[in-house]
């Protein structure tokens, strides 16, 4: 097993056993991760799900006050006050069609991130439909949905399937 493997392992155990059982014994099902742990796991997520080539060339943004945290914000037509927790990667470059986000938005506030982020995918099908054919057909194959805990997950690139199915079965397991 190589150390990212294990990292993502170790901390997928933590946030299980940090979250489970009540003073009785019984499964504490109000207990829920705070922002930053949630943060810290939609980030844990995405990098074991990539291999290092693209966790070295693409930077995982966790807020709008980072550095191109407001561009990346913009680009998947995202507020900051429309989300409790999130972990973005996306390639600002338009030359490779290129997007990862885990998203918990405020209360009342999923429709517009779906917006948002469904808007990102048409922006990219329309950029590349007629530049790049090896792009369009990843910003084609993009999948959006929602989790069982409520985080809304966007993945746009090469092998989005297993990457997709790899996010969210590591949130899943820890949310």
């Amino acid at each position: 097993m190589n150390m990212k493997k294990m990292i993502l392992s170790s901390m997928v155990c933590l946030l299980l056993l940090a979250g489970c059982g009540s003073m009785d014994g019984e499964m504490d099902q109000a207990a829920e991760l705070t922002a930053q742990e949630r943060t810290q796991l939609y980030e844990t997520a995405i990098r074991g799900a990539r291999d290092q080539e693209t966790n070295e060339a693409m930077p995982i943004l966790t807020s709008a006050e980072e550095d191109q945290g407001q561009a990346v914000f913009d680009m998947l037509g995202l507020k900051p006050e429309d989300v409790e927790a999130c972990a973005l990667s996306v390639s600002l470059m338009n030359v490779k069609a290129y997007g990862i986000a885990a998203v918990y938005p405020v209360a009342g506030r999923e429709e517009a991130v779906r917006n948002g982020l469904n808007d990102f995918m048409v922006a990219q099908k329309g950029s590349f439909e007629q530049y790049l054919q090896d792009q369009f057909d990843i910003a084609d194959k993009a999948k959006l949905g929602v989790l069982k805990d409520g985080t809304i997950l966007l993945v746009m690139c090469e092998n989005q399937d297993a990457v997709y199915e790899s996010i969210k079965t590591t949130i899943e397991a820890a949310a």
